[in-house]
């Protein structure tokens, strides 16, 4: 089976400093990751490099088959379905929530003049629901609380169908009842096996959604460790990561985390 995302040996370097690498990581289809690491560590690098946003400065990045550097990333980045909040910022205010989700479907952000038919919509519908917001369908982006913001957006991601899915802190800024709610959504989406091959880039092991397989954990820029998520996600490797002694434990298939007493 060919890896959905193959990274090998490869380093991002800006100025005299290299931000990100040498890494080594590939990605199947089917596996729920999650890259995990203090601030600084090299994760909006990393997300920024799997998204065919920049190109790696050494090594070789083959996403989806299509090795960056000897493909048309414009033909590639509408097989990736993303958030972050850089996309964010580009979607107009007065766009209703059901063209934010449609639009994706042309790789656009702001409806112009494609046609849009009944399949469209009712798959942008479909994933609306999915996401607990479909009577929102008719509201404008602008009015949108930060919560329901993230969830159109990742129903905007999965609109065109892709084969690789990477969501940016999809729970962050979120009070207690909207990060269990959207927890509990991604966890069903993780579960699906039609789901395409997730990464998910977070700050807070609490954020990590329950069907999650695999962790990348990072630290200036490399991984600390790597592989299924039991066998990463440790009081060791984690103390590592993040410079402090801590303490993991895992409850209902959900992880927390505390730094040691002192």
């Amino acid at each position: 089976m060919k890896p959905v995302l193959d990274i090998k040996n490869a380093s991002v370097v800006r100025g005299d400093r290299t931000i990100l690498g040498p890494l080594t990581w590939s990605v199947l289809v089917g596996e729920r990751w999650i890259v995990l690491g203090p601030n600084g560590a090299g994760k909006s690098t990393l997300f920024s490099l799997v998204g065919s946003l920049i190109h790696p400065t050494q090594g070789t990045v083959e996403i989806l088959e299509s090795q960056m550097g000897k493909t048309d990333v414009f033909e590639l980045r509408p097989r990736i379905g993303m958030t972050s909040t850089s996309i964010v910022e580009l979607i107009p205010e007065d766009e209703t929530v059901l063209d934010v989700v449609m639009t994706s479907a042309y790789a656009i952000v702001g409806r112009w003049q494609e046609e849009y038919d009944l399949w469209d919509e009712s798959r942008a519908l479909s994933l609306l629901t999915i996401l607990g917001v479909r009577e929102l369908k008719d509201r404008t982006f602008g009015t949108l609380s930060e919560g329901e913001k993230k969830r159109v957006q990742i129903a905007r991601a999965l609109m065109p169908n892709p084969e690789l899915l990477l969501l940016d802190e999809p729970a962050a800024g979120l009070d207690l009842g909207g990060r269990e709610d959207l927890l509990r959504r991604l966890n069903n989406l993780a579960i699906d096996p039609q789901s395409p091959a997730t990464i998910i880039v977070t700050h807070h092991v609490e954020e990590i959604p329950q069907g999650s397989t695999h962790c990348l954990l990072l630290n200036d820029g490399l991984a600390v460790a790597q592989g299924p998520i039991d066998e990463v996600l440790t009081s060791e490797n984690l103390s590592l990561a993040y410079g402090i002694g801590v303490q993991i434990q895992k409850e209902s298939g959900r992880y927390f985390a505390r730094a040691n007493e002192r």
